[in-house]
């Protein structure tokens, strides 16, 4: 019992910059506090004494703010940082070395009894106010943003971001990728269409954002492919004349965006030409 308590102290200074010294860690850490209080929860609910353990989690919540069914099982040096909000579901399995952060859920989609919450493999990060609902597993290793929601399967070793989840796989997350194109062009197709990239960092990248500009590196390796294409028929027929593809405008795009424009600030707002002649009918001038 002891060693078990110590191995969760040491996995709070492991995980937590924060933490000074033991005694700290043992009476300020509501997510150690939660966890001991489960650990003699799920002892009770195994010996069937299902009021006393389901009592005993509820003082758990009260003191921590944390919610942890007597009925979930939880591995070894289990971590959870600050902990408010924080909601484990009645069959939810957690592996060793789990982080959670604030706000996490791990719940269920279905009221019929039987496994419906969530299992968490080995080392899995889950980020502040994500919710993961299912009774799937997500691979040891995974890594679930913060305030993403997962409804599937998470392969081990992926990171999952966003809403619905997706799941974005790259070896080194710290390491830009190399672009197999050249930049200044993709800057130039981005700015032609009026794609701006925004808020994506290596580490975390938006799937909706990459597979934008994937479509953009696509249209870039097609006009590249054209252009050969016009050089060797200039090549082969000298009286071949290069036509310049038009350019997009802004005006052609005009009544797009004012339609766009008037209905975002209200309907009835804009009178068609129609409607304007109608009503100087209606009015006499007819």
């Amino acid at each position: 019992m002891f060693q078990r308590l110590r191995e969760d102290i040491n996995s709070v200074f492991e995980r937590d910059p924060a933490a000074r010294n033991f005694l700290e860690v043992l009476t300020n850490y509501p997510g150690l506090h939660a966890l001991l209080l489960h650990r003699c929860s799920h002892w009770l609910w195994q010996k069937n004494l299902k009021w006393l353990s389901r009592s005993m989690s509820t003082f758990g919540r009260w003191l921590t703010g944390i919610e942890i069914h007597p009925g979930a099982t939880i591995g070894r040096r289990f971590f959870i940082d600050h902990g408010m909000g924080v909601v484990i579901g009645e069959t939810a399995i957690v592996g060793n070395d789990v982080t959670l952060y604030q706000g996490v859920t791990l719940g269920g989609t279905s009221w019929h009894k039987g496994k419906r919450h969530p299992t968490l493999g080995d080392g899995v990060i889950v980020g502040a106010g994500a919710k993961i609902l299912g009774p799937f597993t997500v691979g040891a290793g995974a890594k679930i943003g913060s305030n993403a929601v997962v409804t599937k399967e998470v392969p081990a070793g992926a990171t999952v971001v966003g809403i619905p989840g997706k799941v974005v796989k790259r070896a080194e997350p710290d390491v830009e990728e190399a672009l197999d194109v050249d930049p200044a062009r993709r800057e130039a197709i981005c700015q032609k269409f009026g794609f701006d990239a925004y808020g994506v960092s290596e580490d975390m990248p938006d799937p909706v954002a990459r597979s934008m500009q994937a479509m953009l590196d696509h249209m870039h390796a097609v006009d590249e492919r054209i252009e050969r294409m016009c050089s060797t028929l200039r090549k082969l027929d000298a009286s071949y004349r290069d036509g310049q593809l038009p350019a997009l405008r802004d005006e052609d795009f005009a009544d797009i965006l004012d339609e766009a424009d008037g209905a975002c600030s209200g309907l009835g707002k804009r009178t068609s030409p129609t409607a304007s002649t109608e009503q100087d009918a209606s009015s006499g001038n007819g």
